[in-house]
C-alpha cells in the first residue's frame, strides 16, 4: 500500500463501463459525491482494466459485470482476474436487477460487495465508506465523501448508510407499478416501507388497503381480499367488495404474505397474472388496477422448500425486493429513533424530558433489540407514561425495561428463569451467526468458513439465498 505525496489525489477510482455515453455520466455524479479530490479512470472493458491494473494502483474498483466478456466468458471468472491484480482495492459489482446469480458470483470471486443499476452518486458514496470500514480498507478511507444523509424520510427515522440505502431505493421504484417484495425482521417497519412507496408513488391520490395474511382466519381470508356476491353464503346479504376492489387504482399491501393458505395463493396468482378477480359466489370477472406489495418476516426461500409458498407466486411477486436491516446492525440510528420517540411522546402525555443520560444512551446504541424499532419504541413511550420527566437515567431505564429483551446491564444480570429472552427463528439466528463470523474475518468467507466448521460453498448457497430476499442490498 503506498504512500500519499502533496499534490496526488486523494483516492483513486477505477470505474468499467463499456457505454462510452454512461460512463462520463456515472463518473460525473460520482465526483460529485466523493469530492474533487478523487480521480477516477475508465476502462471500456475487462481487457483495458486489467492492463490498467498492471500499471498502476487503484483504491477502488467499479466494474459492470456485463462489460467484462473480452476478458473472459464467465463474468465469475473475470472478477477474480481483476481482483488478484487489484493489489487489495475495494471491489464493487454493478448489474441490472434480473442477475442476482452473477452478482453472487462476483462476491464468490472477490467483489467486496454488489449494486444494482443505474448507479446513484450519493447512495454510493455512503457504500463505499461503510464498505471500507467494514473491510479495513484504509486507502479508500481516505476518501471524504460528500454525502447529504437524510435523518427521515417518508415516515422513517435514521440517518445510517443502511437507512440511506433503503431511502435510495424506495424513492426509485416507488414511479414504478410492478410488485414490490419487502422482507426484514419484525419490527423493522414494513408497513412503514409500503406507506412509503405508496405515498411517493404516482398513486397517492387512491387508497392505500392493507390486509394482514396472518389475522385473518383462512376461510374468510378470500371474501376479504376479493369480497363477496349477495347470498354466497348465510349471512351475504349484500354485495360487498374485497380489499383487491377497494384499492382499484391505488396500492394493495398484503402484510405477512408467507401465511397465506395455499389454495388462495394460486387465486392470487390468476389475480396477478390477469388483473382479474371474482368475489366469492360470483361467476362473472371484474377488471382491478392495482400496485400490489407484501411483506414477510420469513425467509421466503425456506416457506418454498417446505411447500408452504408456491415458487410461481414468489418469483411473480419478488420483482423489486426490499430488504429492511435489523436495528441492531445500524447502531448509529438507536439514539436518533430514540430522541424522536422520547420528544413524540413527552408531548402527548405533556411532560418535559431533557434526553437520555450518557451511560443510558450507551447502553442502549449497545442493545440487541431483537424486536427492533418497535421494541425500542415501546421502551421509550413506557418511559415517558411511567417517568415524570427530566433526563433518563438508568435507574429510570432498568424500571422501564420489563420485558428485558436485549437491554440489560452487565451489573444487574437477569436470574436464570426470571425473564425470558425473545426467540429468533432459526434462519435468522443461523445468518447472524455467519454473517457476524464473516464481518469478525474482515469479509473473508474462507477463514469465517473454517471458524464455523462449515464449507465455503454452503455459505454461498446460504447467501444467494439471503440475496434473493434483499436483490438491492
Amino acid at each position: 500500500m503506498h504512500n500519499r505525496h502533496d499534490g496526488e489525489p486523494l483516492g483513486r477510482l477505477l470505474l468499467i463501463d463499456g457505454d462510452d455515453k454512461h460512463a462520463p455520466l456515472v463518473a460525473e455524479t460520482l465526483v460529485q459525491s466523493l469530492g474533487e479530490g478523487v480521480r477516477i479512470t475508465v476502462a471500456a472493458g475487462g481487457k483495458q482494466a486489467a492492463e490498467l491494473l498492471r500499471d498502476a494502483s487503484f483504491d477502488i474498483i467499479l466494474a459492470d459485470l456485463s462489460c467484462l466478456g473480452d476478458l473472459s466468458e464467465r463474468s465469475d471468472d473475470a472478477v477474480a482476474r481483476l481482483v488478484r491484480l487489484s493489489d487489495g482495492a475495494l471491489f464493487v459489482a454493478v448489474s441490472d436487477g434480473a442477475s442476482v446469480s452473477a452478482a453472487v458470483g462476483a462476491m464468490r470471486a472477490g467483489a467486496h460487495d454488489y449494486v444494482v443499476k443505474p448507479v446513484n452518486g450519493p447512495a454510493m458514496a455512503g457504500r463505499i465508506g461503510e464498505l471500507a470500514q467494514r473491510h479495513g480498507k484504509s486507502r479508500a478511507l481516505s476518501i471524504a465523501p460528500r454525502v447529504e444523509r437524510r435523518s427521515d424520510f417518508a415516515g422513517f427515522i435514521g440517518a445510517s448508510s443502511a437507512m440511506q440505502f433503503v431511502y435510495e431505493q424506495i424513492g426509485r421504484i416507488a414511479a414504478s407499478s410492478a410488485p414490490v417484495f419487502i422482507t426484514g425482521e419484525s419490527g423493522t417497519g414494513k408497513d412503514v416501507c409500503a406507506e412509503a412507496l405508496h405515498a411517493t408513488g404516482p398513486r397517492f391520490g387512491k387508497r392505500l388497503v392493507a390486509i394482514n395474511c396472518a389475522a385473518i382466519p383462512r376461510d374468510l381470508m378470500e371474501s376479504e381480499l376479493f369480497g363477496v356476491a349477495r347470498g354466497a353464503f348465510t349471512g351475504a346479504h349484500d354485495d360487498r367488495k374485497g380489499a383487491a376492489e377497494l384499492a382499484d387504482g391505488g396500492t394493495l399491501f398484503l402484510d405477512e404474505i408467507g401465511e397465506m393458505d395455499l389454495s388462495l395463493q394460486s387465486k392470487l396468482l390468476r389475480f396477478l397474472q390477469t388483473g382479474t378477480l371474482s368475489r366469492v359466489g360470483e361467476s362473472g370477472v371484474r377488471q382491478v388496477d392495482v400496485r400490489v406489495i407484501c411483506a414477510t418476516n420469513r425467509n421466503p426461500m425456506q416457506l418454498i422448500s417446505e411447500k408452504r409458498f408456491r415458487e410461481d407466486l414468489f418469483y411473480r411477486l419478488h420483482v423489486l425486493p426490499i430488504h429492511l436491516p435489523p436495528l441492531r446492525q445500524r447502531p448509529t440510528d438507536v439514539m436518533v429513533l430514540a430522541r424522536h420517540f422520547l420528544a413524540r411522546y413527552a408531548a402527548e402525555e405533556h411532560k418535559h424530558f431533557s434526553g437520555f443520560a450518557p451511560d443510558v444512551a450507551g447502553l442502549l446504541t449497545s442493545a440487541e433489540w431483537p424486536g427492533n424499532v418497535r421494541q425500542l419504541q415501546n421502551l421509550v413511550r413506557r418511559l415517558v407514561v411511567m417517568c415524570d420527566g427530566g433526563e433518563i437515567t438508568m435507574p429510570m431505564l432498568l424500571a422501564a425495561d420489563i420485558e428485558s429483551r436485549g437491554v440489560a446491564t452487565p451489573a444487574e444480570p437477569v436470574a436464570r428463569g426470571e425473564r425470558r429472552q425473545a426467540i429468533l427463528p432459526m434462519w435468522q439466528q443461523e445468518q447472524r451467526i455467519i454473517e457476524d463470523a464473516i464481518a469478525s474475518f474482515g469479509g473473508n468467507v474462507s477463514l469465517a468458513a473454517a471458524a464455523l466448521e462449515i464449507s465455503p460453498s454452503t455459505i454461498y448457497r446460504k447467501r444467494q439465498g439471503w440475496s434473493e430476499m434483499a436483490a438491492a442490498g
